[in-house]
C-alpha cells in the first residue's frame, strides 16, 4: 500500500513539475568545494564531533566525515556545516 502511494505522488510530482526534495521530503545536500555542506530537509542531529557528523534523514543516515568540521546554523529544515570536507556517505 505504502508503495501504491509512493507512485502516485511520484506521478504526480512529474506531472506538475515539482522538486522532488519538496514534494517527496527528501534531503537535499549541497556540497561547496570541501569546506562546506547544506543540508535541508533533516530529521536531527544524530552525533556530533569535530571529525563526524551523523544527520538522521528520510532515506537514511548521512554521514560526514572531516577535520575541523563545525555546525554553524541549525534550522527546523536546514543544516549549515563547515570545516574540512572529505567524505560525505547516505546510509540507508
Amino acid at each position: 500500500m505504502k508503495k501504491d502511494f509512493d507512485d502516485i505522488k511520484m506521478s504526480i510530482t512529474d506531472a506538475l513539475e515539482l522538486p522532488l526534495d519538496v514534494a517527496l521530503d527528501l534531503p537535499k545536500i549541497i556540497v561547496v568545494g570541501d569546506v562546506k555542506v547544506n543540508i535541508t530537509n533533516h530529521r536531527g542531529i544524530i552525533e556530533y564531533t569535530n571529525d563526524l557528523i551523523r544527520i538522521n534523514s528520510k532515506i537514511g543516515m548521512i554521514k560526514i566525515i572531516g577535520d575541523s568540521l563545525e555546525i554553524k546554523n541549525v534550522l527546523m529544515e536546514e543544516i549549515t556545516i563547515n570545516g574540512s570536507i572529505k567524505k560525505i556517505e547516505i546510509i540507508s
